[in-house]
């Protein structure tokens, strides 16, 4: 074979062998795009499996066996994702993300305000309808426990009402409800919820409770899984509820929140009727008028912390900021919880020309009697003795 033979044959063998090698390469390389194309597949799959029993599962229920009420408080303006994630921090439902799938998927939207009893063992389904569906203004009667804030009643007395209210499934102690109210922590954060409520109280200095006659005379219905803390709030809520209407009327007065309900907690406890009530208003400015103390016996009750039929010397001189017989003006604050009918007394008083600076109440017939002058009421007051 001559040498240019022999070149020939040489190339012919390279060539050969560059072309099996690049098969071989082809051959490796497609080996694996295949090995890494089924892993993708295999991972795949296995994420739609976990996606699909995870996405089934949190359309089931939160606990299928359990049938409780937990009471669900959807704030004004929230959102959907809000809805999610506080039925989701309440254990409702399961997933937060879910649900939004859910409600976009089913063209669920703008789901009312209010309160909703749901139970656990309810499906996503049911939990989208009962919210479509509206939720109440107030809460569920479906709860067990109930404390009734009546008017005129202390925060010393709503302590008693929150103990002796809740027995069943949910347990508040009165010392508990006590300490709450020195919470100045708690305080604060509520005074900048409500600053149009409770900043006048929280300016006041030497009063005994910042929040004594701001928690509303209601009944509050107390369900599974409520703190101490909402209970209280909702009490608050309901207060700035009630005067809403008034406090663009309280500016034009001059007055301040803490002045209107201190006066009216008075007039709540000294008059039963609106009539009289508005009258007692009408007194007690009119010793505003002339400097002169407003002289409740309520007022002294509050500084000694008790119930007297009737009061001593020594009792109306007991040393309190409290005791507006010794003091003028409002004094630290509101002496229990007044009524929306002794708080529109207090804004709409009668007879202020009529000049009564002195009253009493006949406790047989509950009558009362108004006097100008000290010498009238107490001629008034003897006869009624005799």
């Amino acid at each position: 074979m001559s040498q240019k033979d022999e070149k020939k044959d040489a190339l012919k063998r390279e060539s050969e062998e560059k072309i099996t090698t690049r098969a071989k390469e082809r051959s490796v390389a497609n080996h694996i795009a295949y090995w890494i194309v089924g892993v993708i597949a295999v991972l795949a799959i296995i994420v739609a499996i976990i996606g699909f029993n995870y996405v089934n599962s949190s359309l089931q229920p939160y606990d299928s066996k359990n049938d409780a009420d937990i009471v669900v408080k959807v704030p004004i303006g929230s959102s959907s994702k809000d809805i999610a994630k506080q039925l989701e921090s309440e254990k409702v439902i399961k997933s937060a993300s879910v649900f939004n799938f859910y409600i976009k998927a089913h063209n669920f939207t703008d789901f009312q305000a209010g309160y909703y009893a749901f139970k656990q063992s309810m499906p996503m389904s049911g939990v989208v309808n009962k919210l479509n569906k509206g939720g109440s203004a107030e809460v569920p009667v479906s709860a067990k426990n109930k404390v009734i804030v009546r008017e005129g009643i202390t925060i010393d007395q709503v302590g008693d009402a929150i103990q002796s209210g809740t027995k069943n499934s949910v347990k508040f102690k009165k010392s508990d409800f006590m300490k709450l109210m020195k919470d100045q922590s708690y305080l604060n954060s509520l005074a900048k919820k409500y600053p149009e409520l409770l900043s006048s109280s929280m300016k006041q200095k030497n009063v005994r409770y910042h929040l004594e006659g701001y928690l509303a005379p209601a009944t509050y219905a107390v369900y599974k899984g409520i703190t101490l803390k909402q209970l209280v709030n909702s009490m608050v809520s309901n207060e700035n509820t009630v005067l809403q209407p008034y406090y663009s009327t309280i500016k034009e007065k001059d007055m301040t929140v803490h002045q209107v309900l201190t006066l009216a907690s008075l007039v709540e406890r000294e008059g039963v009727t609106s009539e009289d009530r508005a009258k007692i208003a009408g007194v007690f400015f009119n010793r505003f008028d002339v400097n002169m103390p407003i002289q409740s016996d309520i007022s002294v009750m509050y500084a000694l912390n008790t119930h007297k039929t009737k009061l001593s010397n020594k009792d109306t001189s007991v040393k309190s900021p409290y005791n507006l017989y010794k003091h003028t003006g409002y004094g630290p604050g509101p002496f229990n919880t007044p009524s929306r009918d002794s708080i529109q007394a207090v804004l709409n008083p009668t007879d202020r020309s009529a000049n009564y600076l002195y009253f009493f109440a006949d406790l047989k017939t509950g009558k009362i009697t108004y006097s100008k002058t000290f010498k009238e009421h107490q001629s008034r007051y003897d006869s009624l003795d005799q």
